[in-house]
């Protein structure tokens, strides 16, 4: 068994990874810029390392900085919760390569499903389904390019193969411009991923955002731990999440669930990940995967009663899944608001000294976060300061619990999204279920 891992990351993850080592009876190593020196998480840990100035290029992304840190204090693995380095498949072979453990998917994997093209091929050999689109990279034909758009049918999505995050997309609505629809995103993409590489896709108008979560060991053991429905965002980035997904029956999460986990057999995944999908019109549509711990793994915790990142270290040890998918039952409903320093209106970060922290309680109430009173949120990270997660035998009771929560909720000093929350959670479309994509932002009039 591991005895020390360095936790690589910060905020509400790094002490959630916390608690599962502490679970386990591993001792943990806090690695940290100047600006988190105050932070919980480095407080609770068993050692702490200082490995930056507060800018995360020099800190948090500085991969020789935290593998010295797993050198100095003799750990023996390396977890890299969510962001920052959890998805780079160069410090996952590094951290290999230095004779550490990499809680994750091994490099390969990682480099398979983080290029969009490589993950769609192998879905599409797993059965997975895909959304149409132009089958790999686009050329600089441009006859070609203007006929796969006619035959996949307007309007179509020019799409990064290594963008992630709502990045690197552009919608086409008409022949006109396609061309320089793809010469643009072409352009972004080089810009901010140092890969030109694009790809098309048939664009769903009206979807929702449903995803799988899977756990895989290296033994050749897979199973899937049912749906999240994250369709409430704003610019790409999930607001709200539940699971599970409304409208989805025992049916049809099992033939898609067990789709994602025989497609983890195939590629010899290892460890947490995510199956995210495009859902219109009662067909699902793979759009990527996620090879990592997602912001939104408590809602699956939650009805499941298990606990993932204790699941995900245990794999990353070698051991086989203690679980298997008979195992695996859905009780009850579990909603998760982010709660980030941010203006409710103008979503502008709101940095600053949270005078006043109140979380609330109650039954099937869980608060995961790293501030307390007095904490100093800093101005140079994710504006996420905690995630508000209930659970209750039905949606509605779900529901109810976070109206109440959020009602308790006090945080003085900042602003919040909380006040955006509220107004979701009484929003009678939410209220029914199965809201798309495009529903908060027009709800925003943004």
């Amino acid at each position: 068994m591991i005895e020390k891992i360095v936790i690589a990351n910060r905020g509400e993850i790094a002490l959630r990874v916390q608690r599962a080592c502490r679970a386990l009876g591993i001792k943990t190593v806090a690695v940290h810029s100047t600006a988190d020196r105050d932070a919980k998480y480095v407080m609770l840990a068993d050692e702490s390392v200082c490995i930056g100035p507060p800018p995360a290029s020099q800190s948090y992304l500085n991969i020789p900085a935290v593998i010295s840190a797993a050198e100095v204090t003799d750990a023996q693995a390396i977890h890299p919760g969510y962001g920052f380095l959890s998805e780079n498949a160069d410090f996952a072979e590094r951290v290999e390569q230095s004779g550490f453990i990499f809680i994750g998917p091994r490099a390969d994997s990682i480099r398979l499903m983080g290029d969009k093209i490589s993950a769609i091929h192998a879905m599409k050999k797993a059965g997975v389904p895909c959304v149409p689109g132009s089958e790999g990279a686009l050329n600089d034909d441009s006859k070609r390019n203007l006929k796969l758009a006619a035959d996949i049918g307007y309007p179509v999505l020019i799409k990064a193969a290594g963008g992630g995050g709502g990045k690197g997309m552009r919608v086409v609505h008409s022949e006109g411009t396609l061309l320089n629809a793809i010469s643009m995103t072409r352009a972004e993409a080089k810009a901010a991923f140092n890969n030109d590489v694009v790809y098309m896709e048939k664009y769903l108008q009206n979807p929702r955002h449903i995803e799988f979560q899977v756990l895989a060991d290296q033994h050749g053991n897979a199973i899937h731990l049912g749906e999240r429905d994250c369709s409430l965002q704003r610019r790409h980035q999930k607001v709200v999440e539940e699971s599970p997904a409304p409208g989805i029956t025992e049916k049809l999460r099992h033939k898609i669930g067990e789709r994602c986990a025989e497609a983890c057999r195939k590629i010899k995944y290892r460890g947490l990940g995510t199956f995210e999908f495009l859902y219109e019109n009662g067909q699902f549509y793979f759009i990527e995967m996620n090879t990592r711990v997602q912001v939104e793994h408590p809602v699956t915790e939650m009805v499941t009663g298990v606990d993932l990142v204790k699941e995900q270290i245990l794999v990353a040890a070698g051991q086989k899944l203690r679980l298997r998918q008979r195992d695996i039952e859905w009780r009850g409903h579990a909603i998760e608001c982010r709660i980030n320093a941010e203006d409710p209106a103008s979503f502008i970060p709101s940095p600053g000294r949270i005078t006043t922290w109140h979380p609330p309680g109650g039954p099937g109430v869980r608060v995961d976060s790293h501030v307390y009173q007095n904490y100093f949120v800093p101005p140079y990270y994710d504006s996420m300061i905690g995630k508000l997660i209930v659970h209750g035998d039905t949606r509605e009771i779900a529901m109810a619990r976070m109206r109440i929560a959020l009602s308790e909720m006090i945080v003085d000093g900042i602003k919040t999204n909380i006040p955006l929350h509220k107004d979701i959670m009484n929003d009678a479309a939410f209220e029914r279920g199965g809201v798309n994509i495009h529903y908060l932002e027009k709800k925003l009039g943004l």
